[in-house]
């Protein structure tokens, strides 16, 4: 009854939250943050050390000497859950497609050598750093009996009212990270699926649920019940976690959704009050920040077709009301950055 009970609230909470969502006045412009704190603290769980805002400025081609070298790899996941999206309206999600988004994620960086986009051909172990097989703590099942159990996996995520999808998802996360199909990368790959799957269900039409923050939070008992699953079928102890997590999260991401709306009609409101005849001007730039946080003069000139001179005008009439900081402290190819919005997605 407990597990009935928390499927009830975590199916009411994402309703919640998707439904807020909704009523963004334009949610696509929104989804861009969520996307890159999920990616932040899922690749944090594997030990990254890059933050949300060390991911905005190198998209912003803001060189920094002291920022994280791997920054790389959350840049790949942000990449991967796009490309995954993208796909999803083509075709349902596949060992094809799960290849596809592990390349994504892997190429270039740190597990690059682990064949992306490949099921593993040799044995893996998952245990402290430099374990030996011997010394392992969980042993993922033979390279050779992997295309059997990965093809019982892709048809048990193309099952249909067999069970709620919630429960689902819960159990095809568990599969996953017990299958270990690749050399590396399976941890991230394996939270991406989440998303997917809520994505491909309609359950969310966008993705705004940060569900690592709750693993990240709660990362040993995480770890553990995967592994109490594995070695005694602990499967509810589990889903509950999960479900707590889908409950928490949903409720926070909601949260999140109305402190922007509030947010925006707050700015919205000091724009028609104190901008006059830039007004609309101003109000397309405020639109144009919650996609773009950090932002140049010539982003500004780009979206308004002022001359140069007006629109850095009107950068300045937003940095002395607040609305952006300027960050690089130089005179020339300065970057101002939307630090309300950003603060927002910044908090643990």
């Amino acid at each position: 009854m407990e597990l009935y009970s928390l499927v009830s609230k975590a199916d009411r909470a994402l309703g919640r939250l998707d439904g807020s969502i909704q009523t963004l006045p334009n949610p696509d412009l929104f989804v861009f943050m969520y996307v890159r704190k999920e990616a932040v603290l899922s690749s944090q769980i594997e030990g990254t050390q890059a933050s949300i805002g060390d991911v905005l400025e190198i998209e912003a081609r803001i060189f920094n000497p002291e920022r994280p070298s791997d920054v790389d790899e959350v840049l790949n996941y942000v990449a991967a859950m796009k490309h995954g999206l993208a796909r999803l309206a083509e075709f349902p999600l596949s060992l094809r497609l799960i290849r596809e988004i592990h390349e994504r994620l892997m190429v270039g960086v740190r597990g690059a050598h682990a064949t992306p986009g490949e099921f593993r051909k040799s044995q893996n172990w998952i245990g402290p750093q430099g374990a030996s097989i011997s010394e392992a703590t969980f042993i993922p099942p033979p390279h050779t009996e992997l295309p059997r159990l990965l093809g019982a996996f892709e048809t048990f995520l193309h099952q249909r009212d067999t069970m709620p999808a919630l429960i689902q998802i819960g159990v095809a996360h568990a599969y996953f990270e017990t299958l270990h199909p690749f050399l590396d990368g399976n941890g991230r790959i394996g939270r991406l699926l989440i998303t997917f799957l809520l994505c491909e269900r309609a359950i969310l039409m966008r993705p705004v649920l940060y569900l690592s923050h709750y693993f990240k939070k709660h990362r040993q008992e995480y770890y553990d019940l995967l592994q109490a699953n594995r070695e005694r079928g602990a499967l509810e102890d589990w889903l509950k976690f999960f479900l707590r997590g889908i409950v928490e999260v949903s409720n926070e991401a909601t949260e999140t959704a109305r402190r922007i709306v509030e947010l925006r009609e707050r700015y919205r409101t000091l724009i028609n009050t104190e901008f006059g005849q830039g007004a609309g001007n101003a109000v397309t730039v405020l639109e144009r920040l919650f996609d773009k946080p950090i932002i140049t003069v010539n982003d500004v000139r780009d979206w308004t077709g002022l001359t140069y001179v007006a629109s850095n005008s009107l950068v300045e009439r937003f940095r002395a009301h607040g609305i952006v900081t300027e960050i690089t402290g130089q005179r020339r190819n300065r970057r101002f950055r939307y630090d309300p919005y950003v603060v927002i997605f910044s908090e643990e």
